[in-house]
């Protein structure tokens, strides 16, 4: 007898609010949409290829982004893309209103936004005119997203990042102090080496501007001037003031602390580890932070639910499939391989970076559950060892798929084999894979991230977001179901459900941890256990509790830094955001930031 699909209301509710496509009757019969269309760019063998990615889908095995869900084989005027990074803004009307239109453009196609607002005027620019900087620029695009829908239950979503050396860091910083301001945004600071280095040392930090991009009397204000690294190049700067390091990173991390923005972003770190940072400079991300991306970049994304490869779960034999997992990564490789042959694109610029690069975003859900099944504590070595081994089993066989798919279909356009080996990433992979690049290239510039999946999870019965611990075993949630629309639902946690079916009365064994549960300590080292094979990165809320002082609070941030990581986002419950989640026993308020739409 087949189990039903949905075993909570609210997964078919979220089916048939976001995923449901004109009469279908079953949520088997979106997959096979879905399926089909990804088998019809095969060259070959489309109706073997239907199938298995039919089997790849069916039980929630793997679970593509909610663009691919809802729109592959659709026939609608939509991208099959989660999110974009789109072009440089320059200091003209003409600039500013072009993004604007391709940011409309791309978001009334389904897709997500992110930009890097670090090239617009300061609003002291010097040029005797009120520039009104790139803080109340937001505001425009604040504004676009908050009228255009993406459909009719999705909202636009955007990232906005600005360099910590920018003029008008302070004002970034705060503006989200003020309960309403870009609602739409998540914001993020990006952090350099330079800067962590200035605030080690309590030193100096000059905010700037480069010079080429000032008007012709800004020298006159600012006469100081200094080369500084921006955008991968050392340009001459004008100073426009001199802060502490110290006191400018407390305030960043007071403003988080208080609102939960801005996170922050490694950005050297991530242009470091970047596979394709020989012919690209990153500085902006999907509005969820897993994926970043150069201008016009696109994120492909897909997660494995690894709920769904435990055998023997609450047993002294409980343990995964690894071989399953392995053959549904090689499939999902060639099934996100296919999306960007298969999408439309909202611009021109969008195609040519997406076919130029081929990134995609495999990932993984529901660790937090799978944890629970195999009966080990999300604190623990024990856990951070075994999600390390999936990931490194995903990693590695995601390689090895992408080369034999160059061998079957050509190598991505962007690739130039000794720069692309010489890459930290690519180094730190087994002899074998990159003799195997060398020889045959590889179809893909990136393949690994970690998405957040709210929806998605909700999707899949409510399994366990991404790689966060379960929030709460019983909790509330509101979910948008149409424009404006709320409503809130009762949740149990998937893994709970499992347990209650066998053992319906007692207390829960210690590995039933929630998020409220565990330390900040405990987030940063599973993200860090997971960071060496993911190319891309991870989204991962650090949550904070409420009473946790501000001395201790900062040090999760240093450590987030030691540990190597490319960002960190905390959520602190706060009067500010609001909430998205309640645990049904406590006023503690929710426990993620989260993104303004789901994954």
């Amino acid at each position: 007898m087949t189990t039903p699909p949905f075993e909570v209301s609210v997964a078919e509710l979220v089916w048939q609010n976001r995923y449901r496509y004109g009469e279908e009757r079953t949520i088997d019969e979106s997959w096979r949409r879905v399926a089909k269309a990804m088998a019809s760019v095969e060259p070959r063998e489309q109706r073997t290829w239907e199938e298995r990615f039919h089997a790849l889908l069916e039980g929630f095995r793997f679970l593509p982004g909610g663009r691919i869900l809802a729109g592959a084989g659709s026939g609608r005027e939509v991208t099959l893309f989660n999110c974009f990074v789109m072009g440089r803004i320059d200091n003209s009307l003409e600039s500013i209103f072009e993004n604007l239109k391709e940011g409309a453009l791309t978001m009334k196609q389904g897709g997500g936004v992110g930009y890097d607002f670090s090239t617009l005027l300061p609003a002291d620019a010097g040029n005797g005119e009120a520039n009104p900087g790139p803080v109340a620029l937001m505001q425009i695009w604040d504004a676009m997203c908050e009228a255009l829908l993406s459909t009719a239950a999705r909202r636009g979503a955007m990232m906005g990042t600005l360099r910590c050396d920018h003029p008008d860091i302070e004002r970034f910083v705060d503006v989200k102090r003020e309960a309403g301001r870009l609602r739409n945004f998540n914001l993020s600071v990006l952090i350099t080496d330079e800067f962590m280095e200035a605030v080690k040392e309590d030193r100096e930090w000059p905010l700037l501007f480069p010079a080429d991009l000032l008007p012709e009397n800004a020298a006159q204000r600012h006469p100081e001037s200094i080369h500084k690294a921006w955008a991968g190049t050392s340009r001459p700067c004008r100073i426009f003031r001199r802060v502490r390091a110290r006191s400018l990173w407390d305030r960043i991390l007071r403003a988080s602390y208080d609102t939960a923005e801005p996170g922050v972003l490694f950005i050297d770190r991530i242009n470091r580890m970047n596979n394709l940072g020989y012919c690209e400079w990153i500085s902006a991300t999907n509005p969820c932070g897993e994926i970043p991306l150069p201008p016009y970049g696109a994120c492909d994304l897909g997660s494995i639910n690894l709920t769904r490869f435990v055998r023997d779960p609450f047993t002294p034999n409980a343990r995964l499939d690894l071989e399953g997992i392995r053959a549904t990564a090689a499939l999902a490789v060639r099934f996100l391989d296919n999306v960007i042959d298969l999408s439309r694109f909202p611009l021109p610029a969008q195609r040519e970076q997406s076919h130029g690069s081929r990134r995609i975003g495999l990932g993984i859900t529901g660790l937090a559950d799978t944890l629970i099944l195999l009966g080990l504590h999300y604190g623990s070595e024990a856990a951070r060892e075994c999600a390390a081994s999936v990931m490194e089993t995903i990693c590695h066989t995601a390689y090895r798929t992408s080369v034999e798919l160059a061998r079957e279909k050509g190598p991505f356009p962007f690739l130039q084999i000794e720069r692309y080996l010489d890459r930290p990433f690519i180094r730190s992979l087994p002899a074998e894979i990159r003799e195997a690049i060398a020889r045959h290239g590889i179809r893909n510039s990136h393949l690994l991230a970690i998405a957040p999946t709210g929806t998605i999870s909700l999707l899949a019965n409510n399994i366990s977001s991404g790689i966060e611990p379960v929030f709460d075993f019983h909790y509330r949630r509101r979910i948008r179901v149409r424009g404006e629309e709320y409503r809130t639902f009762e949740l149990s946690d998937h893994a709970l459900r499992l347990w209650r079916e066998r053992h319906p009365q007692g207390p829960l064994p210690d590995p039933f941890v929630h998020a409220r549960q565990l330390s900040p300590h405990h987030h940063l080292q599973m993200q860090a256990a997971l960071q060496p094979f993911v190319d891309n990165a991870i989204s991962k809320t650090i949550n904070v509790p409420g009473e946790t002082d501000f001395d201790t609070f900062r040090t999760i941030y240093q450590e987030a830094w030691q540990l190597g990581l490319k960002g960190c986002t905390t959520y602190r419950p706060n009067p500010v955001r609001g909430e998205v989640l309640s645990p049904e026993e406590s006023s503690s308020g929710a426990c993620c930031r989260l993104p303004p739409s789901g994954a």
